[in-house]
């Protein structure tokens, strides 16, 4: 199955919620890039938890820097497992394969094939899950994506206005800069038209920095 907020959960979110304003758009520039879909890299998953603390990952995209303040305190797990993903090039060169840009507002990255069903080798359980309430995704929000409990692997979604879903998915990070830039590509729209699909701004993740 997809790491993925399928649309069947999409199509029923979207129906049963008030309409809601979107985000405001933000001018967006994206140099080219070279990263093409490919093959998922080999990584060996972890074998114990790194100790929780704060830090940073700072995606360098081709649109400009998305910069993420990572909670290891809540989220170790989840840290531990990306943090492994990140340097060891997992996220190097791969596009971010969907965007959102109606009643919910989030970019998905992190499948290196671009199809929305590559992950690693390895999956983790859930973890700091938020409350079933409105807006429990607020704007700014960094969660996993996932194709059911506790089947976390690489993908995750960066959330760009107050968006409501299932308490389904782990929460590990807050963008602290960038959110400009998700903006701007939700502005942009999808190809081929619709409110969920690949963006039409081509964004690569080109390299993750981790503190």
């Amino acid at each position: 199955m997809k790491r993925v907020l399928t649309a069947v959960v999409l199509g029923l979110l979207v129906s049963s919620l008030p309409a809601t304003v979107a985000p405001a758009s933000a001018a967006l520039s994206c140099k080219a890039t070279k990263s093409v879909p490919h093959a998922v890299k080999n990584v060996t998953p972890p074998t114990k938890a790194l100790p929780g603390k704060m830090g940073t990952f700072t995606l360098v995209t081709n649109c400009g820097n998305i910069v993420i303040a990572t909670n290891g305190v809540k989220a170790p797990i989840t840290l531990t497992a990306m943090t492994v993903l990140a340097k060891a090039g997992f996220f190097d060169h791969s596009l971010c394969h969907r965007i959102t840009t109606t009643q919910m507002w989030v970019l998905q990255c992190g499948d290196p094939t671009a199809r929305g069903d590559g992950g690693p080798s390895f999956s983790y359980r859930d973890e700091n899950l938020p409350a079933d309430v409105k807006n429990n995704y607020p704007m700014g929000t960094v969660a996993m994506a996932n194709s059911g409990p506790n089947t976390n692997g690489s993908q995750f979604f960066l959330v760009y206005g107050n968006t409501t879903l299932p308490p389904s998915y782990s929460i590990w990070g807050k963008i602290t800069s960038g959110l400009d830039i998700l903006k701007g590509l939700g502005a942009a729209g999808i190809k081929g038209g619709g409110s969920d699909g690949t963006p039409l701004k081509t964004i690569a993740i080109e390299k993750v920095i981790v503190k």
